[in-house]
C-alpha cells in the first residue's frame, strides 16, 4: 500500500490577488468546484493507497481537516511545521515519521497545487512506478511538454519515451529551468520532459538517500520528530531543531546526487498553475479563447482572462486581447497574459508599500468558521462573522476594543462575563471592553452575525484567550 505524502506550504505569489500568502492557492477552487487540495487528496485515495499523511503549517492546520472532511477523506499523520525549510526536510521528516510505524512501506510525495484531469491515468502511472520502488528506485514522474516552458525544470531521458505509456525508463539528468531557446530545442528532441516535482520510493530507500547524500539533515530532521509533541489531531515538529535545518529542495539535496532514479512518462495532462496563464490553458474557454468566470462579462474580446471573486463586484471586459483581470473585493489584477510569471513583481512592490493586501486574504478563516471586514474606520471596524455547526470561539477578553453582535442568520449561544444566554435573528447583544466573552453555535446550520467594533486599536492580535477547544494558545490565531 502506497501512503500519499501532500505537501500543502506554499503561498503562491503567482495567482495573487486570489492567492496569498495566508490563504494560498491550494485551497482555492481554481479549476472545477473543488480545490486543488482536496482534487490532489481525491487523485490519490481509493484501495491501493493508505491515508495521506499533509505536511503543513500551523496556520494551514484547521483548514487542511475542514478541506478533507469536505471531501470524506481522513487524514493519517498531519504534521506542522515550524518554518519553511523546502521540501527536502519536509519528505525527509515524513520518511522518518513513517518509518517508526512502517519502515517497509512506499510513500508518494507530491505538491497539493497542481492540476491532473485523469486521475484514473495517473494512478497507472503510479501503480507502474510502484513496480521499480519496490526495487529500490526512487521514480519521478516526467510529464510530455505541450509547448517550450521555462518556469519548470527538465528531466532528460535515457531513451525515448515512445508512446507514453506508464514504465520506469532510465533517467540522465536533471535539467535546470531553461532559458527559451534551449526550452524549444529539449522540445524539439522529444526526450525532455517537465519535472512535476512528484515522486516514489520506499522509506527505507529515501532514507538510505538522505544518509549518502544529505547526511547534515537527518540529526536535526530526527531531533525534531523525538522532541515534538501531538497537539489535538497534528504532530509539531521541534522548532529548535527544525530551525537549524538549511533551506533545500529534494532535487538539491538528493535527486540530482542519487544514481538510482528512473522516470515515469505521463501525457495525460498535468499542470502545476504556476500563474493565470495556466489558470487560463486549463479552463475551457469560448470560441475567442476566452474565460469568463463568477460575475464576469466579456464584449469582443480575444484570449483573455476575466474573472470576478465576488459576486457583488462586475467585471466587465470590451475589446480586450490577451489579457488578464482578476477582481478580488479589495483588490484588482489587470495584466498582459504575456506577463504572467510576474505578477509576484505586483506583491513585492505591494510589501513594499505595506499593503495587507499584499499577503493577507479579504476572508480570514478560523477553525470555527470564517469572518471579513466589510467597513474599517479609525476606530471602528465592521465584520461578518460565520461560525460552522456546533464550533464555539474561544473564551477571550479585549483591552483595546467593545463589539455589538448581531446575529442575522441562526442561533448564537453567548457568554458575556458571568451571564449565558441564547441570541436569535434579529437580537443583539453588547460585550464592555474588559469583559471576559465567548459566542458558540449550538444548532446544525452556520450561524451568521454582524460584529461592530469600537475602540482605540482594533487588531487581531489584542486577544487574550482563557479558554480555547482548538488548544491555539494566545496571539491572533494561536
Amino acid at each position: 500500500m502506497i501512503t500519499p505524502i501532500l505537501l500543502c506550504g506554499g503561498s503562491g505569489t503567482r495567482l495573487w490577488p486570489l492567492s496569498r500568502k495566508s490563504y494560498p492557492k491550494q485551497f482555492v477552487p481554481l479549476v472545477g468546484e473543488t480545490t486543488l487540495f482536496q482534487a490532489s487528496a481525491q487523485r490519490l485515495s481509493g484501495a491501493e493507497f493508505a491515508a495521506p499523511m499533509v505536511l503543513t503549517n500551523s496556520d494551514f492546520r484547521f483548514i487542511v481537516t475542514e478541506q478533507l472532511a469536505g471531501v470524506g477523506i481522513d487524514p493519517g499523520a498531519i504534521l506542522i511545521e515550524p518554518a519553511g525549510r523546502n521540501t527536502a526536510p519536509a519528505v525527509l521528516a515524513a520518511a522518518l515519521y513513517l518509518a517508526q510505524s512502517d519502515p517497509e512501506a512506499l510513500m508518494l510525495v507530491a505538491p497539493s497545487d497542481h492540476v491532473v484531469p485523469d486521475d484514473a491515468a495517473f494512478r497507472a502511472a503510479v501503480a507502474a512506478g510502484a513496480e521499480a520502488a519496490n526495487k529500490g528506485q526512487i521514480v519521478t514522474f516526467g510529464i510530455k511538454p505541450t509547448h517550450a516552458e521555462t518556469g519548470y525544470g527538465y528531466l532528460e531521458l535515457i531513451s525515448d519515451p515512445g508512446d507514453f505509456s506508464p514504465r520506469a525508463i532510465g533517467l540522465k539528468r536533471f535539467v535546470e529551468k531553461p532559458d527559451a531557446a534551449t526550452a524549444e530545442a529539449m522540445l524539439a528532441s522529444g526526450n525532455f520532459l517537465w519535472n512535476a516535482g512528484i515522486f516514489l520510493f520506499s522509506v527505507k530507500t529515501m532514507l538510505a538517500a538522505f544518509a549518502a547524500h544529505a547526511a547534515d539533515l537527518v540529526a536535526p530532521v530526527e531531533a525534531a520528530i523525538a522532541a515534538g509533541e501531538n497537539d489535538l489531531g497534528f504532530f509539531r515538529l521541534d522548532p529548535e531543531s527544525w530551525a537549524a535545518l538549511d533551506d533545500i529542495s529534494i532535487d538539491y539535496a538528493v535527486m540530482e546526487k542519487a544514481d538510482n532514479l528512473t522516470v515515469v512518462p505521463f501525457a495525460a495532462g498535468w499542470s502545476d498553475l504556476g500563474g493565470w496563464d495556466a489558470v487560463w490553458r486549463e479552463s475551457q474557454a469560448d470560441a475567442n479563447g476566452v474565460v469568463a468566470s463568477g460575475n464576469a462579462t466579456a464584449i469582443d474580446c480575444r484570449d483573455s482572462l476575466l474573472r470576478s471573486e465576488d459576486d457583488s463586484l462586475a467585471v466587465v471586459g470590451i475589446g480586450l486581447q490577451d489579457v488578464i483581470a482578476v477582481a478580488m473585493p479589495d483588490a484588482v489584477l489587470v495584466a498582459d497574459a504575456s506577463r504572467a510569471q510576474d505578477v509576484k513583481l505586483a506583491v513585492a512592490a505591494l510589501k513594499e508599500k505595506g499593503a495587507k493586501q499584499a499577503t493577507e486574504f479579504p476572508m480570514d478563516h478560523r477553525p470555527w468558521g470564517w469572518f471579513e471586514s466589510l467597513v474599517v474606520g479609525e476606530r471602528f471596524q465592521v465584520k461578518r462573522i460565520h461560525v460552522h455547526p456546533g464550533a464555539a470561539l474561544s473564551l477571550q477578553s479585549h483591552h483595546h476594543r467593545s463589539e455589538h453582535w448581531i446575529v442575522v442568520e441562526g442561533t448564537a449561544k453567548v457568554t458575556v462575563d458571568d451571564e449565558v444566554k441564547l441570541v436569535t435573528e434579529n437580537q443583539s447583544v453588547y460585550i464592555p471592553l474588559g469583559s471576559v466573552h465567548r459566542m458558540e453555535n449550538p444548532g446544525k446550520l452556520p450561524m451568521v452575525l454582524i460584529e461592530v467594533q469600537t475602540g482605540s486599536y482594533l487588531g487581531e492580535d489584542d486577544i487574550i484567550r482563557y479558554e480555547d477547544v482548538y488548544a491555539r494558545g494566545q496571539g491572533a490565531k494561536g
